[in-house]
């Protein structure tokens, strides 16, 4: 490998809204914050965790409201 040309590769903190931090290396310059990390996330834990940004799932909600109530409306009828 040529010398000068790669970039610094350092060890940084990376810290999880959720508080947890681990070190890790990377060329990034200072330490990294994410929002959600392995400790957190519903995939690795198991647990359901709504991330709503903005009221998005209200919006859906209110959204499918009308048609969710008339597919039972229908199911009534029918039975």
């Amino acid at each position: 490998m040529k010398a000068g040309i790669h970039p610094a590769y350092n060890e940084v903190k990376v810290s999880c809204a959720c508080g947890h931090t681990f070190l890790t290396r990377s060329t990034h310059k200072g330490d990294i914050r994410v929002e959600i990390c392995s400790s957190c996330h519903p995939f690795f834990t198991g647990r359901q965790k709504l991330v709503d940004t903005a009221g998005r799932v209200d919006k859906f909600e209110r959204k499918y409201a009308k048609s969710r109530a008339e597919k039972t409306e229908k199911k009534a009828v029918s039975k």
